[in-house]
């Protein structure tokens, strides 16, 4: 009768701890959604965009995400302002392997929709919001990008303060570039963050951070400005992904109102559950061949031969070796090189 007793005693244990488990998962979850439903999420215009006619078989193994870094002076983030910040982050589903790709922002593209008219590739963030701007990336560069995530500078500048800041090589050229965007970031985020006093790797704040993500007129231009955000983004990430909990909270509890999205609380916890095996394995700057010149008294970036940088651009990002374009990127890729044969 004893060994009876100590059964069921140790059975109701059992049964006790497995529901306190059960009981904190639910705590949790519910805490994630709160935190979550903080988030600006918007899939109104989900329906409108754009994807070419692909036929990318590896391109089904991964997830896209477009990351919008917007240029407003009043953080906005739904329209009206400029994407300066184009990247596309595609996850490998099997392996969790990160891939970046900047693209230019003024690469000359189609925005569909808007009378097929030629513009830089940020204007069609500013005319159509999230839909419009996915469906140029889509309808340009044979993708199918329908994830996105827009940030403003203040939600950077907040983040990587969190993470107790990132560390950076600044060159003596770019220290001037710095500390000048870091007057005008005090401007729009109402803070006194005083300069950088010198040159050379440094663990800098996040207005300094973002400062340096947003310098042009080095050596490089917009080329050499890509690369530096997407060096910012792997540094957060890097820092984030060896953060304590703590940490993280206070991240969450910051950065979640000021994320524009359409990716709602049950997908991004999808996401969320593998970030610690996630890892950013390469990234590169798109149009691969270009050429930068003023045309119609304004200045683009314009891809030499834009079916041959489609074709590395899915190299790249799935490891495809024998992508062919789609007829629409072959009519767009013949317009810019009747463009570029005459500049």
């Amino acid at each position: 009768m004893a060994t009876k007793s100590k059964k069921r005693r140790f059975k109701t244990k059992v049964v006790l701890i497995f529901d306190l488990i059960l009981i904190i998962l639910a705590l949790g979850i519910g805490y994630y959604f709160v935190m979550a439903s903080k988030m600006q999420v918007d899939k109104s215009a989900d329906s409108s965009i754009v994807t070419n006619v692909l036929d990318d078989k590896d391109m089904k193994g991964y997830r896209n995400i477009g990351i919008f870094g917007v240029d407003s002076r009043d953080n906005a983030l739904k329209s009206d302002t400029h994407s300066d910040t184009i990247v596309i982050v595609s996850i490998n589903r099997k392996t969790k392997d990160v891939k970046l790709a900047s693209i230019y922002r003024d690469t000359y593209s189609l925005i569909p929709n808007d009378d097929n008219a030629f513009n830089k590739i940020n204007a069609a963030y500013f005319k159509g919001g999230y839909s419009l701007a996915l469906s140029t990336i889509n309808t340009n560069f044979d993708l199918d990008v329908k994830d996105f995530v827009t940030v403003n500078f203040d939600a950077v500048c907040k983040v990587i303060d969190l993470l107790g800041g990132v560390s950076l090589d600044i060159t003596p050229e770019e220290l001037k570039y710095v500390n000048g965007y870091t007057k005008e970031l005090n401007k729009i985020n109402g803070t006194k963050v005083g300069k950088l006093k010198h040159a050379g790797t440094q663990v800098v704040n996040g207005t300094h951070a973002t400062a340096y993500a947003r310098i042009r007129y080095t050596k490089g231009d917009d080329f050499k400005r890509a690369e530096r955000q997407r060096i910012v983004i792997q540094k957060i990430f890097e820092k984030a992904k060896k953060a304590d909990i703590k940490t993280l909270n206070s991240i969450l509890n910051e950065i979640l109102p000021k994320i524009y999205t359409n990716i709602d609380s049950v997908e991004m916890l999808s996401l969320a559950k593998d970030i610690l095996s996630y890892n950013i394995t390469d990234q590169t700057g798109f149009p691969y061949e270009k050429r930068a010149f003023t045309y119609h008294r304004v200045s683009y970036v314009f891809p030499v031969d834009l079916t041959a940088n489609v074709t590395k651009l899915h190299q790249f990002l799935y490891g495809t070796t024998d992508y062919a374009p789609t007829e629409k990127v072959k009519e767009i890729s013949a317009k810019l090189k009747e463009i570029t044969d005459n500049n």
